[in-house]
């Protein structure tokens, strides 16, 4: 039990380094030879580095960053077969009392495999420390993005690709409806715990997980809430957005 924990614990803190990965600092001074966070809303994630660098600079944040979720996600499915491959459950290994202790029942009663309540834990872990690596960045003295671009790559490896695009429907309906990119980002932050209880149901360790990384988001997203509440959020191709964009 305790050499799955560390292995688990390391699959946090390498999804956590590549999670912060400044990439839209690290273009900006690359290619633009200035510094996103001078700009517009400081922010370094895709809306920001769009006013800043135009699309291509935009595209390239955003493809990146959700390069980083994916990678965090694929990174989490290898951990989980390691684990059960080396470790198989009918031998009562290490593996089998952490994935009990987690799911808090036995897993035939939950009629869920070793390997699919391994996956569920390990993309989890790794969705929640790309995440942080994001917003928390110690490159940037543990500061970053609000972690969207992030989050959606993560979740088509968590939530597969069903339950990625309903999160980005989510989002994608919301901008178009309302003009904000906060509040689509907002509103798939927040159905983000909903759909973990869908995928997740009975594995209550990587729900937890999975609302964590999902209240940071909107944590992240404070500023922007505040400025909606106060009628002062700029909408998508508004004169307040015009000017910071020049």
């Amino acid at each position: 039990m305790i050499k799955a924990t560390l292995i688990i614990a390391a699959l946090f803190l390498v999804s956590f380094a590549l999670g912060s990965i400044p990439w839209g600092v690290i273009i900006s001074k690359v290619f633009f030879k200035t510094d996103i966070r001078q700009h517009g809303s400081g922010n370094i994630g895709t809306t920001n580095a769009m006013r800043t660098m135009g699309k291509a600079g935009g595209a390239a944040v955003f493809i990146l960053d959700f390069a980083k979720g994916l990678g965090s996600g694929a990174l989490g499915l290898l951990v989980a077969a390691y684990l059960v491959t080396e470790n198989p459950v009918t031998s009562l290994p290490w593996l089998t009392p952490l994935l009990t202790f987690i799911s808090g029942d036995k897993i035939v009663a939950m009629q869920m495999s070793t390997l699919e309540l391994a996956q569920q834990v390990c993309l989890a872990v790794s969705f929640l420390g790309c995440v942080w690596g994001h917003i928390f960045s110690p490159w940037l003295g543990f500061k970053g993005g609000k972690g969207i671009a992030v989050a959606v790559g993560c979740l088509f490896m968590t939530f597969g690709f069903v339950g990625a695009w309903l999160e980005l429907g989510i989002f994608i309906v919301l901008v178009l409806a309302t003009r904000y990119v906060s509040v689509g980002s907002i509103a798939a932050a927040a159905a983000c715990p909903f759909f973990s209880l869908y995928f997740f149901w009975g594995n209550w360790f990587s729900v937890a997980l999975c609302t964590i990384a999902a209240l940071t988001v909107v944590w992240a997203h404070r500023a922007n809430i505040s400025r909606l509440l106060a009628g002062t959020e700029s909408r998508i191709g508004s004169k307040k957005q015009q000017q910071e964009e020049s």
